[in-house]
């Protein structure tokens, strides 16, 4: 039984479905030599890179190893990290790190060299193929109200657009919380159950 390929939206997709949105006929290629595909294109790339940076459930990694250079001791900042926080372990309460020259500089002891591995949560950017549907669709919504800003100035449109943007960011939070199984409880990484008070293991202690 054939599968439907359209449940991954490309870049193609997600510029045609801009265009629609604000009057202009769809296109076949990425042409950047056309000034609105270029436009387009470049805002939903642009607009794709603020949304992942906020950190979702589907591109941040928790405790990743950053391991220094057996000759440098240096790490190099991962090329697709939009943000690496070192401050998660009890290990790395010594580090305050930050990106520098293209490589993890600690401020707290001023140096680009690290005697161990790093613990890390990651920020990743990823390819708009790769990112789900839900959050594909709020990146799309956000792009089309500042395509319409810079290209045709309605102000009908642009509202349109911008409820539009809403429905869609809550979309994508609804897919987070789904995904993500958070809970007021405060789950540790890896755990999605609550464990109730246990008078045994109170007593053991």
């Amino acid at each position: 039984m054939p599968f439907p390929t359209y449940a991954v939206s490309t870049e193609l997709d997600a510029v045609n479905q801009i265009l629609s949105s604000v009057g202009q006929a769809p296109v076949t290629t990425l042409d950047l030599q056309n000034p609105e595909v270029a436009i387009v294109l470049n805002t939903v790339r642009e607009v794709n890179k603020q949304v992942q940076a906020e950190g979702w459930i589907f591109n941040t990694e928790r405790e990743y190893t950053l391991t220094p250079d057996s000759v440098t001791k240096e790490i190099l900042y991962p090329t697709n990290a939009l943000a690496v926080d070192t401050d998660v372990t009890g290990a790395n309460a010594s580090l305050d790190t930050v990106r520098r020259n293209g490589k993890l500089y600690d401020r707290m002891h001023h140096t680009f060299q690290f005697a161990k591995e790093v613990k890390a949560n990651l920020v990743w950017l990823f390819d708009f193929t790769d990112v789900p549907t839900a959050i594909q669709q709020y990146i799309i919504a956000r792009a089309a109200k500042m395509c319409a800003t810079k290209m045709v100035g309605d102000r009908e449109i642009y509202q349109l657009l911008t409820e539009q943007e809403g429905f869609t960011r809550a979309a994508a939070i609804e897919y987070e919380c789904n995904q993500g199984d958070y809970s007021m409880f405060g789950f540790k990484n890896g755990q999605d159950y609550y464990t109730s008070y246990q008078p045994f293991n109170a007593l053991m202690r």
